[in-house]
């Protein structure tokens, strides 16, 4: 699903000269899309510590600062000026949106978008910029090479398919097929056939020999999509090939061999069907040499920008037109909690797209089930209630016998962070933006308060 931006989880500095509102539009839009420190104040910078300067234009002050250190500029232009500037170079409307920052740090190469090995370049399908993200992309590239059967799990839509294609990809089979089948979308009168083929005749309707999908895939990757639900009597005949490397056509007492790189997917708990005698345990330890579990959308909210783009990039290939998304509709999306994960967000997409084909979608415009707060939205105050105590405005007197701040500042924290999570019914994502933080600071303030969603 395309490039990705920083592996490395360092912050990266960047200086921002422009007036306001525009340098605090900026800053507040860059912070939310990753770990980066925002400087306004020459004083407080170094240009060697710098990754790239967005202005409006430079003081003679901010131009002696800057001296003859090349630095990445970013220009920040009236709207009605951008038909003067080559594709080239690096600018921004002063009306920009998320995707549009989003799109010159991709621009900027503050990232990657390809692996190198062996001099070869590889395509990193695998989008965002959460740990969770980057520890799918180093694992994946620790296995990827490797002789070796692979097991993906995560929910339905969470994209199972791009990490086995990404797989693929940086494989040493990558020039050979990648073949995909869902083995739950198939009847099971026809699964044999479609995996291993069949001869002319070897059943009604057979009027052809017929080659199936493992010597389709021969040399390369056969990708078992929703092997959970895959036939008892089939998952005895897969456990065969994965053993013995051969296997025969429908109708056939030849042998063939498969030099194929299998990779199977599920959402299913595999080990509770095991143990309700719905999957065979000799299967499971065959195909869960190396497991990848692949996290729903919910848990990794600071990627959904990123998504937004890589996805939106596709509907305008595909010729549906541009979509872009104002600031109060992107914080909505990502409060959201995404039960159909990456794949209800491409719905939604390209719902969008086709209703508000080249326009700006603001929070008004999104169905009504994927707003939260409103165009102007700020946390709210919390309500009094059994659970959650009424918001104060008077501080605690100074205890005369002295005080513990840190100690009484991580209680207000613990209990602030509980009523949120109260209120929010545990959904992370939706907390952190009630308390004005982000996903990934209220996880790790979490972590450290003992904290349980």
């Amino acid at each position: 699903m395309g490039d990705s931006l920083a592996s490395a989880r360092h912050i990266l500095k960047f200086a921002v000269f422009a007036p306001e509102p525009l340098a605090g539009r900026l800053q507040s839009i860059l912070m939310s899309l990753g770990d980066y420190d925002i400087c306004t104040d020459i004083a407080e910078l170094k240009p060697a510590d710098c990754a790239a300067i967005f202005t409006s234009g430079l003081s003679a002050a901010q131009s002696r600062w800057l001296g003859v250190t090349s630095l990445p500029k970013v220009l920040i232009l009236p709207s009605d000026r951008l038909d003067t500037k080559s594709a080239e170079e690096l600018v921004l409307g002063s009306d920009f949106y998320y995707q549009d920052v989003l799109e010159v740090l991709y621009r900027l190469r503050l990232g990657r978008d390809t692996s190198q090995s062996g001099g070869v370049a590889k395509k990193d399908r695998l989008v965002g910029i959460s740990p969770a993200v980057a520890e799918l992309r180093r694992l994946s590239a620790q296995v990827a090479d490797k002789a070796v059967t692979v097991l993906i799990t995560g929910p339905s839509g969470a994209g199972k398919e791009v990490v086995a294609r990404s797989l693929h990809d940086l494989s040493c089979r990558r020039d050979a097929p990648f073949v995909p089948i869902n083995c739950g979308a198939i009847p099971r009168e026809l699964l044999e056939s479609e995996l291993f083929g069949h001869e002319r005749g070897a059943f009604t309707g057979a009027i052809s020999s017929r080659a199936g999908r493992f010597e389709l895939a021969e040399g390369g990757t056969l990708f078992l999509d929703e092997i959970g639900d895959m036939p008892l009597d089939m998952q005895v005949k897969i456990l065969r090939v994965i053993q013995e490397r051969t296997f025969e056509r429908v109708g056939s007492d030849k042998t063939r061999s498969a030099d194929v790189r299998i990779i199977a997917a599920t959402h299913r708990n595999l080990e509770a069907m095991i143990e309700s005698g719905q999957f065979r345990e000799d299967l499971y330890y065959r195909i869960n040499v190396f497991p990848l579990s692949v996290p729903g959308l919910a848990e990794r909210a600071e990627d959904i920008p990123h998504l937004i783009r890589a996805l939106a990039k596709q509907l305008e290939t595909e010729g549906l037109g541009r979509l872009r998304l104002a600031d109060s509709a992107m914080r909505s999306l990502c409060a959201h909690g995404w039960s159909g994960n990456i794949r209800e967000l491409a719905n939604l997409l390209e719902r969008l797209v086709i209703m508000y084909p080249d326009q700006v979608v603001g929070f008004i415009d999104l169905p009504e089930n994927y707003r939260y707060g409103d165009d102007g939205w700020r946390p709210p105050f919390l309500a009094e209630s059994d659970t959650v105590a009424e918001a104060g405005t008077s501080l605690p007197a100074l205890p005369a016998a002295g005080i513990n701040m840190k100690d009484y500042f991580q209680d207000v924290e613990r209990q602030w962070i509980s009523q949120a999570l109260s209120v929010h019914e545990g959904v992370v994502s939706k907390a952190a933006l009630h308390l004005g933080l982000r996903r990934t600071t209220l996880i790790e303030k979490m972590r450290k308060l003992g904290i349980q969603p």
